[in-house]
């Protein structure tokens, strides 16, 4: 049985100069995908679901799909709630069977933000082996009901970072470092790089370990992607992407067997294109074989 909260992977991460990635899923043959994918290239992985589809399937259906795929999964995957500010809906999805939790507190002010991360933190502990993590500065760009402009957008103060993380008591740190959601309209987008350093370098002169998430993750060049992995960023999360690459590739389907009416061959096609999506991200995140 492969299901886990998301601490001690993304620990061994950490300490192993790798990412893992979060993968946002909107669909069952998404989260059958990733699994697959992760499978194959025996690496831990994450499956997220935003507030949207998880109030549309419910958290209860979403949360009993996860654990008969990981179950017979021989990987590591864990299920997380990707930036819910509802502390309530928090909770439901705990109850449900979430292993990981994502308050998004960041748009509050540093001392509310710190009083709701703690009381789903709180109720997390309560509840068994479930983690949580938390948001300081706010990622610019659109992520379900979140929405931010860029030029509002605050950048994590390094000094606050560890006075976050040891009040709010997360196990997951997410800090705004200059990455956006969305798909990026240039090139060279402006991250600050040396923030995202000295914050993990803060967190590492602590215990227990606190690992680093990097928000915004689609759209970013190799390069790129790699400096933040090595920087210390242990959880990578990939949303954009694949929600661009379900529409496109049923679109693709479609216009060409126009005339078939079998969905099965829809969800094949659809499954096939994240399976090797996923693991173009495992490789590049330097996940693979490490379950």
């Amino acid at each position: 049985m492969s299901v886990v909260s998301a601490t001690e992977m993304l620990r061994r991460a950490t300490e192993g100069g790798y990412a893992v990635g979060a993968f946002n899923v909107t669909s069952f043959v998404q989260m059958v995908a990733v699994v697959q994918a992760a499978t194959a290239k025996r690496a831990p992985v994450i499956i997220q679901t935003s507030v949207t589809p998880t109030l549309f399937y419910g958290p209860r259906t979403i949360a009993g799909a996860y654990r008969a795929l990981a179950e017979e999964s021989v990987v590591p995957v864990c299920l997380h709630l990707d930036h819910c500010t509802d502390v309530d809906l928090c909770k439901r999805c705990v109850d449900a069977g979430y292993t990981n939790i994502m308050i998004d507190g960041s748009q509050l002010s540093f001392d509310e933000n710190i009083a709701v991360t703690r009381e789903v933190v709180e109720y997390c502990r309560s509840s068994g082996d479930v983690s949580v993590e938390g948001e300081l500065g706010t990622v610019s760009g659109v992520e379900d009901q979140v929405a931010v402009v860029q030029d509002d957008a605050a950048l994590c103060p390094v000094d606050k970072a560890v006075e976050f993380v040891e009040r709010s008591a997360v196990d997951i740190f997410a800090p705004a470092i200059g990455t956006a959601h969305g798909v990026y309209s240039t090139p060279d987008p402006k991250i600050d790089y040396r923030r995202l350093g000295e914050i993990v370098q803060l967190l590492a002169q602590r215990q227990p370990l606190v690992p680093v998430v990097i928000h915004g993750g689609t759209g970013l060049g190799a390069d790129i992607v790699r400096r933040l992995v090595g920087l210390g960023g242990a959880k990578y999360n990939v949303s954009t992407d694949l929600k661009h690459l379900l529409i496109d590739t049923s679109a693709e389907y479609l216009s060409q067997q126009r005339g078939s009416y079998n969905p099965g061959k829809l969800d094949s096609a659809v499954r096939d294109a994240h399976v090797a999506r996923v693991g173009e991200w495992i490789d590049l995140l330097g996940s693979a074989g490490k379950a």
